[in-house]
Protein backbone atom coordinates (compact mmCIF):
# COMPACT_ATOMS: atom_id res chain seq x y z
CA UNK A 1 0.00 0.00 0.00
CA UNK A 2 1.30 3.44 -0.92
CA UNK A 3 -0.05 6.67 0.57
CA UNK A 4 0.43 10.12 -0.92
CA UNK A 5 -0.93 13.43 0.34
CA UNK A 6 -2.27 15.44 -2.59
CA UNK A 7 -3.30 18.55 -0.64
CA UNK A 8 -4.57 19.59 2.80
CA UNK A 9 -7.75 17.48 2.63
CA UNK A 10 -7.02 14.90 -0.07
CA UNK A 11 -5.02 11.65 0.14
CA UNK A 12 -4.27 9.11 -2.59
CA UNK A 13 -4.02 5.45 -1.61
CA UNK A 14 -2.64 2.90 -4.06
CA UNK A 15 -3.32 -0.78 -3.40
CA UNK A 16 -1.80 -3.49 -5.56
CA UNK A 17 -3.60 -6.77 -6.13
CA UNK A 18 -1.03 -8.34 -3.79
CA UNK A 19 -2.03 -5.88 -1.05
CA UNK A 20 -5.66 -6.94 -1.47
CA UNK A 21 -4.80 -10.66 -1.50
CA UNK A 22 -2.62 -10.28 1.63
CA UNK A 23 -5.67 -8.88 3.41
CA UNK A 24 -7.96 -11.62 2.08
CA UNK A 25 -9.83 -9.31 -0.31
CA UNK A 26 -10.70 -9.18 -3.97
CA UNK A 27 -11.85 -6.19 -6.03
CA UNK A 28 -15.33 -7.74 -5.93
CA UNK A 29 -15.41 -7.43 -2.11
CA UNK A 30 -15.22 -3.67 -2.53
CA UNK A 31 -18.11 -3.56 -4.96
CA UNK A 32 -20.14 -5.78 -2.59
CA UNK A 33 -19.51 -3.38 0.33
CA UNK A 34 -18.31 -6.25 2.53
CA UNK A 35 -17.27 -6.10 6.20
CA UNK A 36 -13.68 -6.95 5.18
CA UNK A 37 -13.65 -3.89 2.94
CA UNK A 38 -14.85 -1.63 5.76
CA UNK A 39 -12.11 -2.97 8.05
CA UNK A 40 -9.46 -2.40 5.36
CA UNK A 41 -10.73 1.12 4.76
CA UNK A 42 -10.65 1.89 8.49
CA UNK A 43 -7.05 0.57 8.67
CA UNK A 44 -6.06 2.74 5.69
CA UNK A 45 -7.57 5.84 7.30
CA UNK A 46 -5.71 5.15 10.54
CA UNK A 47 -2.42 4.66 8.68
CA UNK A 48 -2.97 7.85 6.67
CA UNK A 49 -3.81 9.72 9.87
CA UNK A 50 -0.58 8.55 11.53
CA UNK A 51 1.61 9.14 8.48
CA UNK A 52 0.37 12.64 7.67
CA UNK A 53 -0.57 13.79 11.17
CA UNK A 54 -4.16 14.63 10.28
CA UNK A 55 -7.37 13.83 12.08
CA UNK A 56 -9.73 12.14 9.66
CA UNK A 57 -13.31 12.69 10.72
CA UNK A 58 -16.55 13.92 9.23
CA UNK A 59 -17.72 13.13 5.77
CA UNK A 60 -15.12 11.33 3.70
CA UNK A 61 -15.63 11.11 -0.06
CA UNK A 62 -13.83 8.19 -1.69
CA UNK A 63 -13.21 7.79 -5.42
CA UNK A 64 -12.04 4.29 -6.32
CA UNK A 65 -10.34 3.68 -9.66
CA UNK A 66 -9.75 0.11 -10.72
CA UNK A 67 -6.55 -0.26 -12.70
CA UNK A 68 -7.12 -3.49 -14.62
CA UNK A 69 -4.66 -6.16 -13.45
CA UNK A 70 -2.61 -3.73 -11.34
CA UNK A 71 -4.79 -2.92 -8.36
CA UNK A 72 -6.67 0.21 -7.48
CA UNK A 73 -6.22 3.85 -6.58
CA UNK A 74 -8.44 5.56 -4.05
CA UNK A 75 -8.69 9.31 -3.68
CA UNK A 76 -9.94 10.14 -0.18
CA UNK A 77 -11.29 13.67 0.32
CA UNK A 78 -12.09 14.84 3.83
CA UNK A 79 -14.92 17.34 3.81
CA UNK A 80 -15.51 19.87 6.57
CA UNK A 81 -18.65 19.37 8.62
CA UNK A 82 -20.96 21.77 10.40
CA UNK A 83 -20.39 22.25 14.15
CA UNK A 84 -23.56 20.38 15.15
CA UNK A 85 -22.06 17.19 13.69
CA UNK A 86 -18.87 17.43 15.78
CA UNK A 87 -20.30 15.44 18.71
CA UNK A 88 -21.17 12.52 16.45
CA UNK A 89 -17.76 12.68 14.81
CA UNK A 90 -15.92 12.60 18.12
CA UNK A 91 -17.73 9.34 18.85
CA UNK A 92 -16.00 7.77 15.85
CA UNK A 93 -18.59 7.96 13.12
CA UNK A 94 -17.33 8.42 9.58
CA UNK A 95 -19.83 9.07 6.80
CA UNK A 96 -18.60 7.57 3.53
CA UNK A 97 -19.54 8.68 0.04
CA UNK A 98 -17.97 6.25 -2.41
CA UNK A 99 -17.72 6.76 -6.17
CA UNK A 100 -16.38 3.79 -8.15
CA UNK A 101 -14.72 4.38 -11.48
CA UNK A 102 -12.29 2.63 -13.71
CA UNK A 103 -9.29 4.19 -15.34
CA UNK A 104 -9.22 3.69 -19.07
CA UNK A 105 -5.46 4.09 -19.37
CA UNK A 106 -2.20 2.60 -18.11
CA UNK A 107 0.73 4.73 -16.92
CA UNK A 108 4.20 3.25 -16.39
CA UNK A 109 7.41 4.86 -15.15
CA UNK A 110 10.92 4.23 -16.50
CA UNK A 111 14.36 5.26 -15.22
CA UNK A 112 16.04 5.22 -18.63
CA UNK A 113 14.96 6.11 -22.16
CA UNK A 114 16.67 2.92 -23.37
CA UNK A 115 14.09 0.89 -21.44
CA UNK A 116 11.30 2.78 -23.20
CA UNK A 117 12.89 2.13 -26.61
CA UNK A 118 13.31 -1.60 -25.88
CA UNK A 119 9.69 -1.77 -24.69
CA UNK A 120 8.41 -0.05 -27.83
CA UNK A 121 10.04 -2.72 -30.02
CA UNK A 122 7.73 -5.28 -28.40
CA UNK A 123 4.62 -3.08 -28.09
CA UNK A 124 4.85 -2.15 -31.77
CA UNK A 125 3.32 -5.50 -32.75
CA UNK A 126 0.26 -4.91 -30.55
CA UNK A 127 -2.48 -2.42 -31.33
CA UNK A 128 -2.24 0.52 -28.94
CA UNK A 129 -4.98 3.10 -29.53
CA UNK A 130 -3.10 5.97 -27.95
CA UNK A 131 0.32 6.52 -26.37
CA UNK A 132 2.19 9.58 -25.08
CA UNK A 133 5.68 9.87 -23.61
CA UNK A 134 6.31 12.30 -20.72
CA UNK A 135 9.39 13.28 -18.72
CA UNK A 136 9.42 14.54 -15.15
CA UNK A 137 12.16 14.68 -12.50
CA UNK A 138 14.60 12.58 -14.53
CA UNK A 139 12.13 9.78 -15.24
CA UNK A 140 10.08 8.85 -18.29
CA UNK A 141 6.38 8.04 -18.23
CA UNK A 142 4.52 6.14 -20.95
CA UNK A 143 0.76 6.68 -21.11
CA UNK A 144 -1.01 3.86 -22.95
CA UNK A 145 -4.69 3.39 -23.79
CA UNK A 146 -5.85 0.25 -25.62
CA UNK A 147 -9.67 0.56 -25.88
CA UNK A 148 -9.96 -3.15 -25.04
CA UNK A 149 -9.70 -4.73 -21.59
CA UNK A 150 -8.49 -8.04 -23.02
CA UNK A 151 -5.63 -6.13 -24.65
CA UNK A 152 -4.79 -4.42 -21.37
CA UNK A 153 -4.15 -7.85 -19.86
CA UNK A 154 -1.63 -8.55 -22.65
CA UNK A 155 0.06 -5.14 -22.48
CA UNK A 156 0.43 -4.81 -18.69
CA UNK A 157 2.84 -7.76 -18.20
CA UNK A 158 5.03 -6.43 -21.01
CA UNK A 159 5.11 -2.95 -19.47
CA UNK A 160 5.96 -4.47 -16.08
CA UNK A 161 9.07 -6.14 -17.53
CA UNK A 162 10.61 -2.78 -18.44
CA UNK A 163 9.17 -0.30 -15.95
CA UNK A 164 7.06 0.10 -12.86
CA UNK A 165 3.46 1.17 -12.42
CA UNK A 166 3.39 4.92 -11.91
CA UNK A 167 1.73 6.27 -8.81
CA UNK A 168 1.49 9.71 -10.41
CA UNK A 169 -1.68 10.71 -12.18
CA UNK A 170 -1.82 11.71 -15.82
CA UNK A 171 -3.02 15.13 -14.67
CA UNK A 172 0.18 15.72 -12.68
CA UNK A 173 2.25 14.87 -15.75
CA UNK A 174 0.25 17.22 -17.96
CA UNK A 175 0.62 19.99 -15.39
CA UNK A 176 4.21 19.57 -14.18
CA UNK A 177 5.88 17.20 -16.63
CA UNK A 178 7.10 17.69 -20.16
CA UNK A 179 5.47 16.02 -23.14
CA UNK A 180 8.26 14.36 -25.16
CA UNK A 181 6.09 12.70 -27.82
CA UNK A 182 2.37 13.39 -27.91
CA UNK A 183 0.08 10.80 -29.52
CA UNK A 184 1.50 7.74 -31.24
CA UNK A 185 4.60 7.79 -29.01
CA UNK A 186 5.28 4.08 -29.60
CA UNK A 187 5.12 4.43 -33.38
CA UNK A 188 7.32 7.55 -33.35
CA UNK A 189 9.94 5.94 -31.10
CA UNK A 190 10.09 2.98 -33.49
CA UNK A 191 10.33 5.33 -36.48
CA UNK A 192 13.16 7.47 -35.08
CA UNK A 193 15.17 5.15 -32.83
CA UNK A 194 14.98 1.70 -34.38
Amino acid sequence: MHLERLNFNKIKIFLTLDDLIDRGLTKEDIWKDSLKWHQLFQDMLEEASEKFGVDIYGTVAVEVFSMQAQGMVMIVTMQEEAEEDEELLKEGFVDLQIDFGEQDYILYEFNDIEDVIALCKILNILYIAESTLFAKDGKYYLYVRCNDKAYDNKVIPILAEYGTLSLKSIHVLHEYGKVIIENEAIENIIRYFI
